[in-house]
């Protein structure tokens, strides 16, 4: 470290780095995507957290190697799988958040391969889940009621009735399941 006092000009260019990756990856990615708010807070203060940890680890030569950061990692990590649940998605972002901690924490080098290092773990993230390699479909199972439009000649009727009580974008549907006893179907609905 060029400075030996922790609160430092260093310190505070690394944090503000952080910070505002951080502050794109969550709020224009991640929400724009999801439109879920339920772990910015996780988010946020988990890479805040990591971010100090190995800040002051790596000013007291704790860190002596990469096996160190990984091991770090790797504790943050048990202590997410050993409560609630969350998607596979979140769990990668939960993983790229603690990443772009440790990064922006230990790394050495100047602050444009830091920015460099940032931008592209945001690019790159943002290429693969912001619609632009592929577009992000979401599915949801809904029971159908009535079997008017079930036949393959009417689904374009069955996904504008779908569309009109869902309010979603509907792209394709599939049915996946009908019961003529009941006058009903399970349909598959894929939508933006």
């Amino acid at each position: 470290m060029e400075n030996s006092e922790l609160f430092s000009e260093y310190f505070g260019i690394r944090l503000a780095i952080n910070t505002v990756f951080m502050f794109i990856l969550i709020r224009f990615i991640y929400y724009r995507t999801y439109n879920k708010r339920n772990l910015f807070f996780t988010f946020f203060l988990l890479n805040f957290i990591v971010f100090l940890l190995a800040f002051m680890l790596e000013k007291a030569k704790a860190f002596n190697s990469l096996g160190s950061a990984f091991g770090l990692l790797a504790a943050f990590s048990l202590l997410r799988f050993r409560t609630e649940t969350i998607s596979t998605k979140d769990m990668t972002y939960l993983f790229i958040i603690m990443a772009i901690g440790l990064i922006n924490s230990i790394m050495k080098g100047t602050y444009l391969e830091i920015l460099s290092i940032n931008a592209l773990i945001v690019v790159a993230v943002y290429a693969v889940d912001g619609n632009i390699l592929m577009r992000n479909q979401k599915t949801k199972m809904v029971e159908y009621a009535g079997l008017d439009y079930i036949h393959p000649d009417k689904q374009p009727q069955l996904i504008i009735d779908l569309k009109e009580r869902t309010g979603l974008n509907i792209q394709r549907i599939s049915i996946e399941q009908i019961d003529f006893t009941k006058n009903r179907a399970i349909i598959k609905i894929y939508y933006l």
